[in-house]
């Protein structure tokens, strides 16, 4: 690989992980607005608006495994880590920070919309730590048992796995938390884990489609990897 190849791979790889990073962070201060979903008729999905960037952060894990490999992948999941309990450190302070008489925005607006959020981040942190490393695991299990071909068949059997862990692990934290009340604990992991199923089938066609752009302008093989 050249200098100039080098150097745009760092660079999309950069972006790739902004944007996990920021779906991530905006996925756990978004997620006590829910609302419904009812497609054609057939099934009414009640989840939180938190759930709307979730997906975004296993389709890009899967473009980095698939692109530049295990360890690329793992270092942004613990940069989101990182990036998650900063966010709720800020929020912390801010909360506790009393509002001026003329704010905008009082103490107890502010703490309703955002007061819950460190107990949200601790919920989603350790369902995203067991749903992301078991995701990327998979990915790669599957990506040696079939020498890199079959990329549906990883992207879609590590995806789900991951999504029942990561939206079982959540919904009950938060339900143990007393955040959310147990009387809903099985509709919202019904329907977050359906939804994420649907997002993750239909972002199929978007990997293959990554993927071909950065195996023809790195010249990659089936199953070869960016090395560093």
């Amino acid at each position: 690989m050249t200098i100039k190849d080098k150097q745009l791979a760092d660079s999309i790889y950069l972006i790739l992980a902004a944007l996990f990073i920021a779906s991530l962070v905006a996925s756990n201060l978004i997620f006590q607005k829910f609302f419904y979903w009812e497609p054609f008729g057939i099934y009414r999905f009640e989840i939180s608006v938190g759930i709307l960037p979730y997906p975004i952060t296993f389709l890009i894990t899967d473009i980095l495994s698939e692109i530049y490999g295990k360890k690329k992948a793992n270092q942004v999941v613990i940069a989101g880590i990182f990036a998650s309990f900063f966010s709720m450190f800020i929020i912390l302070i801010a909360d506790f920070t009393p509002a001026i008489t003329n704010s905008p925005i009082n103490d107890k607006i502010f703490h309703q919309v955002f007061g819950l959020s460190p107990l949200a981040v601790f919920a989603s942190m350790m369902a995203y730590l067991f749903a992301q490393f078991v995701d990327i695991k998979i990915f790669h299990f599957w990506k040696k048992l079939t020498n890199g071909k079959h990329l549906w068949l990883r992207n879609n059997f590590s995806t789900f796995a991951s999504q029942f862990i990561d939206t079982f692990t959540v919904v009950f934290l938060l339900c143990s938390f007393n955040v959310l009340p147990w009387n809903i604990f099985t509709s919202l992991l019904i329907s977050g884990f359906l939804f994420k199923i649907i997002i993750a089938a239909l972002d199929t066609p978007v990997l293959y489609g990554v993927v071909f752009l950065f195996r023809k302008r790195f010249n990659l093989k089936v199953g070869e990897e960016i090395l560093e």
